[in-house]
């Protein structure tokens, strides 16, 4: 699990063909002070097993599906990119929860400025309209960030200048790719309750006791 906290910009070193999948190597410095086989490291939002290391690079196996549902088919070396370690217990949960599992790539529709803060908007596949909602939660490239406008399959983010300054994010404009991961929470009520909406279907879940069927 992850918060959407990014702690480095980190860059890509090399990639090599693996099949339809690639290993990916990554050059970071602050996420390295204790990082070893197995641990898990969000690249751009995407959750990715650490498989070797050096004092310096870190490579992973990014297989097809994550190529598929992501922006890695994009990547090149020499790209910059936003570098998570997963949580450990007992940290504050300063973002909000985050699986590090993309949903879908979005893109940028336009990038504008305030006095204060940057507005992003990013349009998405329409089937996941139902996962936003005005002030919700959303992953960009693993930044954890809270949607200030929703509009279709649209919706605009405000991004404060430190997050804009220390993260990939400051790099885009209109027509850019980026990752994005909707609140899990949203995702697992839409299974429990569903059953109920559609068809009037009983489950087997703790829920029933808390939902009412329609009399008409």
């Amino acid at each position: 699990m992850f918060t959407g906290l990014i702690e480095e910009v980190g860059k890509i070193e090399s990639i090599t063909p693996m099949g339809g999948g690639k290993r990916i190597r990554v050059k970071a410095k602050k996420i390295m002070d204790d990082l070893k086989i197995d641990d898990s490291v969000a690249i751009n939002g995407v959750c990715q097993t650490v498989v070797s290391f050096s004092d310096s690079t870190f490579d992973v196996d990014a297989v097809e599906e994550t190529i598929r549902k992501s922006t890695f088919a994009l990547m090149r070396t020499g790209d910059e990119v936003n570098l998570e370690r997963a949580a450990k217990l007992g940290d504050r949960l300063g973002g909000h929860i985050v699986q590090g599992h993309v949903d879908t790539p979005g893109r940028v529709i336009s990038v504008g400025a305030t006095a204060t803060d940057r507005l992003v908007w990013i349009s998405f596949p329409s089937q996941f309209e139902k996962y936003v909602v005005n002030s919700g939660s959303v992953t960009i490239n693993g930044v954890s960030l809270t949607t200030a406008r929703v509009d279709g399959p649209k919706f605009m983010v405000t991004i404060i200048p430190h997050t804009w300054d220390v993260t990939i994010l400051r790099k885009l404009k209109a027509g850019d790719e980026v990752n994005l991961e909707f609140d899990i929470i949203g995702k697992y009520i839409e299974k429990l309750t569903l059953p109920h909406i559609a068809g009037g279907k009983k489950s087997d879940g703790g829920l029933d006791k808390y939902i009412t069927q329609p009399e008409w």
